[in-house]
């Protein structure tokens, strides 16, 4: 797990109060780290092109192409007049040991974007627009400073944007990195240290980037056990009723001890997964909302009004209903239309998905501070798990997932992490980095992913 921030110019800052580093200083381990990154995979001699903003991250270009000179052929290319003090030392520098800038762009080996940075306020004109275009247009191997240009600090791409096969940020992980907007464009990420190990850069945050390593998966290190042991998750089955027995075959491959489907009609079923008409006595959580559609409201609210461990899902977040058990520590997992729903709901937001999708991150941290005990996980690209005013983002996912039944998958794991007695947060976090993880795993076509094929994965872990 990595901390994410919205902003780090203000830990640039404290390493020059605290630390007396200075902003040369910082600049200078910037630019190596992107130069040993283009060392570990270009040999002697491969052609770069630097092309430079205004502005600091273009500062930090020119002096990469300080650091690679007569190493590499280095073609640098200042795209607008220099304003920031830095930016014109560094070209200095450049010019003294006699690196000349080019003029025209050109495809090489590597282009290294270093335009706008995380600076970036307002939209790009429509000069900077054909830049970037021309760039993307390039057969290279493209690496963003920073962070691609084109993407402001909440991750929004709101004319175009480059893509980088590889970013390497400055210090520290940023939030805008993990819009689902930025997702295409960022490539592989790599942290640049600036002089000072990240867990001195760094301080703390209530937001926080989800790896593969921090899954914990529900596996039996109790010998003394038998299926009470490990829960009994109820499903219930609505109108679309595949939605609910999805989501029981994944709640019995991942761990519940007991899953039972509740529908007043006759499913077929495998025979480990019981059918019943109301909740059992020895019920341990709940999963509802899948396929759920029409409804008796009396006997949903008799099941809401329960005090058990409960994944809420699909249909439900279009209903008032659901509005009376978000005082409670549940976990409701919506994509983003279903959130909009929500938030209208609530009273919060009355957005279309285009909105939301631009600004994830502040609806997220609107809603909890509606409702802090709730466990929100709202699906995307990137998946946002959050309650009260702690933040994890999954960056796991893909498009392989985007199929219909993955999502009833995914409640079935939440379900059967609940049943066997994990909290509501670390549910939703475990199940969903299972979910991605497995999905990662599929071997077939990307396209021909089926719920069944998922299950198995899971299983595989």
């Amino acid at each position: 797990m990595q901390n994410l921030y919205y902003e780090v110019g203000s830990l640039d800052k404290r390493c020059y109060e605290k630390f007396s580093l200075t902003e040369d200083l910082l600049m200078e381990h910037a630019a190596s780290n992107i130069q040993e990154e283009i060392e570990k995979r270009f040999k002697k001699g491969s052609s770069v092109l630097i092309v430079c903003g205004s502005g600091n991250n273009g500062a930090d270009g020119i002096a990469l192409a300080r650091l690679l000179y007569k190493k590499y052929e280095v073609k640098l290319y200042i795209a607008f007049e220099l304003k920031s003090k830095m930016a014109k030392l560094q070209l200095q520098r450049a010019e003294l040991l006699g690196l000349k800038t080019v003029d025209e762009l050109s495809s090489c080996d590597v282009v290294v974007d270093c335009l706008f940075g995380t600076g970036l306020n307002k939209d790009l004109d429509r000069v900077s627009q054909e830049l970037i275009e021309n760039l993307n247009g390039f057969d290279s191997f493209k690496i963003a400073c920073d962070i691609p240009s084109g993407i402001n600090p909440k991750g929004e791409i709101t004319t175009t944007a480059f893509f980088a096969d590889l970013t390497v940020t400055m210090g520290a992980l940023k939030q805008a990195l993990y819009s689902d907007m930025a997702k295409d464009y960022i490539g592989e990420v790599k942290v640049a240290n600036l002089g000072v190990q990240r867990e001195v850069y760094e301080i703390q945050t209530n937001v926080f980037l989800l790896d593969k390593g921090d899954l914990k998966l529900p596996l039996r290190d109790k010998k003394d056990a038998h299926k009470g042991s490990f829960g009994h998750l109820n499903v219930i089955a609505g109108c679309k009723k595949g939605a609910g027995v999805i989501a029981a075959k994944a709640a019995f491959g991942f761990g519940a001890g007991l899953v039972s489907v509740i529908c007043h009609d006759n499913i077929d079923l495998p025979y480990h997964i019981m059918q019943t008409h109301k909740l059992a006595q020895n019920c341990t959580a709940i999963a509802i909302g899948m396929g759920l559609g029409l409804y008796d409201e009396k006997e949903i609210k008799e099941i809401l009004n329960t005090n058990l461990p409960m994944i809420i899902d699909a249909d439900l977040f279009h209903e008032n209903i659901t509005l009376n058990i978000l005082e409670k520590e549940v976990v409701l997992t919506p994509h983003p239309k279903e959130f909009c729903s929500l938030l209208k709901l609530c009273n919060l937001a009355d957005i279309k998905v285009e909105e939301l999708q631009r600004d994830r991150f502040f609806y997220v941290k609107e809603f909890c501070k509606k409702y802090p005990k709730v466990v929100l996980l709202l699906k995307g690209a990137n998946v946002l798990i959050a309650q009260k005013d702690k933040i994890y983002v999954n960056p796991l996912g893909s498009a392989v997932l985007s199929k219909g039944g993955s999502g009833d998958v995914l409640s079935g794991l939440v379900g059967a992490l609940l049943a066997q007695g994990y909290s509501a947060i670390d549910a939703a976090i475990h199940a969903s980095l299972a979910h991605t993880i497995a999905a990662s795993n599929y071997k077939k076509n990307n396209y021909s992913l089926i719920p069944s094929d998922l299950i198995e994965e899971v299983k595989k872990l």
